[in-house]
């Protein structure tokens, strides 16, 4: 009998450390999103400083400069294949980026990014062998449509389409986000990934915004809006990347205007409507079970079976699928 019982304990407890394994990704990119929308909300009082050229510009070379103190990443002993890698991910990272500020420059932010996530959303129902996966991309879909408010016709429709190009950058950011954690070690390829992404952003702030860039105090923000909306996010979303599909990650990514949206009701005083509520409600049901089956999906992996393809979380790169080559 209390053999028995011993046995009953440590099932549970293997039972619940391998939830709580599978649900800390989740909590990665959870957190992510929150200090992502924060940052936004510093990046628009940067704005009318240096414009929204100069705040990507800040962004990014400010974010580049403290990863690579941060890492000190090494560059020797990579394949082409993995620097193809590293391009890829940071042409990504700066063509969001600058095409998202040019899009919330010209609409209201919260258009900007419900437009912004039908990218990973589509990405989502492309990349996933699963209905309930599709299920689940088409409620989140259903709730960053309603959260838009139907006005998507009186917006300026080249803000609209940059919202949409941006959407598409990111469901790119996602993929090799992906690759880019596997093929290299702790944060060393997101730092690189980082700086090829500043130094494609740069010329662009110094025309826009010129030695307005070098004010302290403009610096000062840029800083906070480098550290909020890349460094930390993205470290997240990385780590997460390593453990979580990519399906799932993007569906996850749904939650990002039901956050904004609360960021604003809480810090900016932006009253939530009837409709609003609904919207938020309907993204985060999705999120919830797009998660619960990601998790139902992980569990023979604690029984002992192989992990899916990607879930490495080891300190050395992993060996790269052969589809990535």
């Amino acid at each position: 009998m209390p053999a028995s019982g011993s046995a009953s304990d440590a099932a549970a407890t293997g039972a619940a450390s391998s939830r709580a394994t599978r649900l800390g990704p989740v909590a990665l990119v959870v957190a992510g999103g929150l200090s992502v929308q924060f940052g936004s909300a510093v990046a628009v009082l940067l704005m009318p400083r240096a414009g929204a050229l100069g705040v990507v510009t800040l962004r990014l070379v400010l974010a580049a400069a403290v990863l690579l103190i941060v890492c000190r990443p090494r560059v020797r002993g990579y394949r082409r294949a993995d620097w193809g890698t590293i391009v890829a991910f940071g042409a990504a990272m700066a063509g969001m980026n600058i095409l998202f500020y040019q899009s919330a420059d010209r609409i209201p932010l919260g258009a900007a990014v419900t437009l912004e996530v039908l990218g990973p959303l589509l990405l989502s129902v492309i990349a996933s062998r699963r209905l309930m996966n599709v299920l689940w991309a088409g409620l989140a879909l259903g709730g960053v449509v309603l959260l838009g408010g139907g006005g998507f016709d009186r917006l300026d429709p080249l803000g609209a389409a940059f919202a949409l190009a941006a959407g598409a950058m990111w469901a790119t950011y996602i993929v090799f986000s992906a690759r880019t954690g596997r093929r290299f070690p702790k944060a060393d390829g997101l730092a690189l990934a980082m700086a090829f992404g500043a130094v494609l952003s740069l010329p662009f702030g110094i025309v826009e915004a010129g030695d307005k860039l070098l004010v302290p105090s403009t610096i000062g923000l840029g800083l906070a809006v480098a550290l909020m909306s890349s460094v930390l996010p993205y470290t997240l979303e990385l780590l997460a990347l390593r453990r979580l599909p990519a399906p799932t990650f993007a569906i996850l990514m749904s939650l990002e205007p039901a956050i904004a949206a609360t960021a604003g009701f809480l810090v900016l005083s932006q009253a939530l409507s009837v409709t609003d509520a609904l919207a938020i409600a309907l993204v985060i049901a999705a999120s919830m079970g797009a998660v619960r089956t990601q998790t139902k999906r992980g569990a023979p992996a604690a029984k002992g079976a192989a992990e899916p393809k990607g879930a490495t979380v080891s300190a050395a790169p992993a060996a790269p699928a052969a589809s990535e080559e």
